[in-house]
């Protein structure tokens, strides 16, 4: 009798230990902790966490998207076989085809500045209501997005060994390498990131964009506007088009989540104020959107282009 209480006793510990293993804990960038039974498999992601989770072999089964999923830039070159589509408008989703999918938890990412999910308090309200939410936040680096996204990945069931990821990261090293040393031989070059839109110029602060500061440890001299929008868009200080030379530069990144972007750009007759835009000295800004290793390395390869062709007098 006494060996079957300690055995019962044996293996109620037993079976408690087994359903602790399999909890789920994971610190948001939110700084909330989320705590599940068993690791999530079903996943709703905002475009950006599905753009860090697909290339480490996480597979949401929901995504929703800022745009029209052609368009979307951070999911550019995935594999989204499979996997439902429940937004394609900023900060909206199909709240009854994404309840349909049953999700365990939803991915996005937190914006310190605005203190968001991915899509705004509103959407995060809506989702909230299915799964909890939680995800890495929006950082001071890409590279460390990256590395965030890879332990959330893990912690998802991820392997890390997988040679393709690897060699992302090999093509990303050479990338990164090949765009510090075309800035370090031009150590006068100047560069501005910008919005372009109809009715002004926005100038991008790098502390807000964590490519843009990667940019800069990296070595491009980088222009940061006087201040930021006190409330709206507080990651860019706004312009009339009539100042769009107030921060003269020799090379202007333009925000290229649209192709649109530029041709807005282009069709204001202001915009040649500025002598690097005069110069037609613009590469691709590849704005708040890439999320892991191979997108990182193709947006490097394409600034490193322009950075060799660029002529570093062209700005007083």
């Amino acid at each position: 009798m006494r060996h079957a209480a300690a055995l019962a006793v044996t293996l109620l510990a037993t079976t408690t230990l087994a359903a602790t293993a399999q909890e789920w804990t994971y610190t948001g960038g939110d700084g909330q902790t989320v705590t599940l039974d068993a690791a999530p498999v079903r996943i709703i992601a905002s475009q950006d966490a599905a753009a860090g989770l697909i290339p480490l072999g996480i597979r949401p089964v929901g995504i929703y998207a800022d745009s029209a999923v052609a368009d979307a830039k951070a999911l550019e070159g995935l594999d989204l076989s499979g996997i439902e589509i429940v937004g394609q408008v900023w900060s909206e989703v199909d709240i009854e085809k994404a309840a349909a999918l049953e999700p365990d938890l939803i991915i996005g990412e937190w914006w310190d500045r605005n203190e968001a999910w991915s899509g705004g308090q509103d959407l995060t309200a809506l989702l909230t209501q299915l799964a909890p939410i939680t995800g890495v936040a929006a950082s001071d680096s890409i590279v460390g997005m990256i590395a965030d996204y890879e332990t959330l990945a893990e912690s998802l069931g991820a392997d890390l060994s997988d040679p393709a990821i690897a060699a992302d990261k090999a093509d990303f090293e050479a990338a990164r390498d090949a765009f510090t040393a075309a800035v370090a031989a031009k150590p006068d070059l100047t560069a501005l990131a910008v919005y372009a839109g109809d009715d002004a110029l926005y100038v991008a602060d790098p502390k807000g964009a964590a490519e843009l500061l990667d940019l800069q440890s990296w070595g491009l001299n980088l222009i940061s506007p006087d201040g930021v929008d006190a409330t709206g868009n507080n990651y860019f200080e706004t312009l009339s088009w009539e100042n769009a030379d107030k921060y003269p530069a020799d090379l202007i990144l333009v925000d290229n989540r649209s192709a649109s972007t530029l041709e807005t750009a282009l069709a204001q007759p202001t915009w040649t104020l500025n002598p690097g835009a005069a110069a037609e000295q613009i590469a691709d800004w590849p704005a708040y959107w890439v999320r892991n290793s191979a997108a990182f390395a193709g947006a490097l390869e394409k600034l490193t282009a322009a950075v060799e062709a660029a002529d570093p007098s062209v700005a007083p």
